[in-house]
């Protein structure tokens, strides 16, 4: 399935793809066809266009800045993520995560450049030899693709759409939208009315598209029986949760389907969507590539019926990688059902309350300066352990130990198991779940090593299952979990 050599784009391979109309190939590139001017997913159902008249490329932001405008019929900006940006660790991947989570729109490409160690120049250079756009590029197609949806499904201003999607000003808004979508702001909303979603008044609902086969189920039992009482809440349909975002606070409703999820935001300032539309992405583990993943798996005689049981299944990953941390810590040597009570204690105790009203919603998780100053009482586990979620969540409040999704992952569990209190379990499950890292064993953990015996298999197995041992963690975890409900929405 994998279409690069060496992370340059087969052109012949490419064509043959988008032959195809195979959707799985949507997000890995894009089709620009030249006596258009449009760019499209490679599923696209329009008439394949001669060879000759094609050239491909790593990603929309490319594809824009050589003057192409997006296919109005396949919407290539709503497509999948490139399942890359997930799965390597090197520094664009790295770039990528954090463009994703709206540290451009933040804090300057400077600020970008600063968190990975790299100057602006040396960036800047990588980024577009590989993915033919620098990083002020690539953020300006992502918030091209926030305004389509605020325009598109809210009735907000254009003038607080364009703040919102992280513009500099109304005229930039414009000037944007008609480049890339060859239309005005008012005729995209125009056209867009008869088949916008009915909702409450101050909500947007997003359609998030997946790779099939898509284990939604799964994921949501997943996340259920871990749901913190008060942060998080799940009614057998739908999961919900509140989110701290880098503008204010936060909501989503989740509720998955066959081929996308959708999720509904409540968001105190709307300038959060992109980042909250990001950490759901990666929540959910939406833009994997489940066949990728199958095929090695299932190498393997033991594997292969857990995986064909549970075509697609996802590794749940994290809304903040700092939250996982404490997860993590809280979690060392106690079972889920208690953690989660601890969790929500700590929660209730430390009560910041959520801004944005919601019966089932109170508060928000709390943060690492808030835990850092924590009394013993808002901390109801042993004293060993609640020194050392104050301890990390000193670091964090200090600048002195970093979690976000740019990252290096390999330096992560080295800095994290020096910490007195964190073992090798904990810093690798913070990098697993919090950081995404989709090739991870935890080889102590009990429930593993009771579905590894069942299976007749020892920790040596995993070898095999590299690069996706993760989702191997996940198969396993699942062996003695009850099957989830199959209900799906259409």
């Amino acid at each position: 399935m994998r279409i690069m050599f060496d992370q340059v784009l087969d052109p012949e391979r490419c064509y043959r793809a988008a032959q195809s109309r195979d959707a799985r190939f949507d997000g890995w590139f894009y089709t620009a066809v030249r006596t258009t001017g449009i760019y499209c997913r490679p599923s696209c159902p329009a008439v394949t266009p001669k060879r000759t008249n094609v050239e491909f490329f790593r990603s929309a932001a490319a594809a824009q800045q050589r003057g192409f405008r997006a296919c109005k019929r396949c919407r290539p900006d709503a497509s999948p993520g490139s399942p890359e940006w997930d799965a390597r660790g090197d520094l664009v991947a790295r770039a990528m995560r954090l463009i994703a989570d709206g540290v451009v729109d933040r804090e300057g490409v400077a600020g970008l450049s600063s968190r990975l160690g790299y100057s602006v120049r040396h960036l800047n250079r990588l980024l577009t030899e590989e993915l033919g756009a620098g990083p002020l590029a690539l953020a300006r197609a992502q918030r091209a693709q926030t305004a389509r949806v605020l325009i598109e499904t809210t009735e907000l201003t254009m003038t607080d759409i364009a703040y919102a999607a992280g513009f500099g000003s109304v005229r930039q808004f414009n000037d944007t939208v008609r480049e890339v979508y060859a239309a005005a702001p008012n005729v995209l909303r125009l056209g867009a009315e008869r088949h916008r979603p009915a909702g409450e008044s101050g909500t947007v609902t997003v359609r998030l598209p997946v790779r099939r086969p898509f284990g939604g189920p799964e994921l949501m039992a997943f996340l259920a029986a871990r749901a913190v009482p008060g942060v998080e809440h799940w009614d057998g349909e739908r999961y919900r949760r509140s989110l701290r975002l880098p503008h204010g606070h936060g909501t989503v409703a989740l509720q998955v389907a066959d081929d996308h999820v959708g999720a509904t935001f409540r968001l105190a300032d709307w300038r959060d969507l992109a980042p909250a539309v990001g950490r759901i992405r990666q929540l959910l583990d939406l833009d994997a590539d489940p066949l990728s993943v199958s095929a090695v798996l299932s190498l393997d005689p033991a594997m292969a019926p857990l995986v064909a049981s549970a075509p697609g299944r996802r590794a749940a990953g994290s809304v903040d990688p700092h939250e996982t941390l404490v997860r993590a810590i809280v979690g060392q040597q106690v079972s889920v059902a208690g953690a989660r009570t601890v969790l929500g204690r700590i929660a209730e105790a430390i009560d910041e309350r959520l801004a944005i009203p919601d019966p089932d919603l109170g508060v928000l998780f709390p943060s690492m300066e808030q835990l850092a100053v924590a009394l013993p009482d808002a901390l109801p586990m042993p004293a060993a352990r609640a020194a050392t979620v104050r301890r990390v969540a000193t670091l964090v409040a200090a600048g002195e130990l970093a979690l976000d999704p740019g990252i290096d992952r390999r330096s992560v569990v080295d800095r994290l198991v020096a910490i007195p209190g964190i073992g090798p379990w904990t810093a690798r499950y913070v990098v697993m779940r919090g950081l995404g890292d989709p090739d991870i064993f935890l080889e102590t953990d009990l429930v593993v090593r009771h579905a590894l015996a069942a299976l007749g298999l020892t920790a040596a197995a995993a070898d095999e299952w590299r690069p996706w041992r993760t989702y191997a963690m996940h198969h396993l975890w699942a062996l003695g979990a009850p099957a989830p409900s199959r209900r799906l929405r259409s």
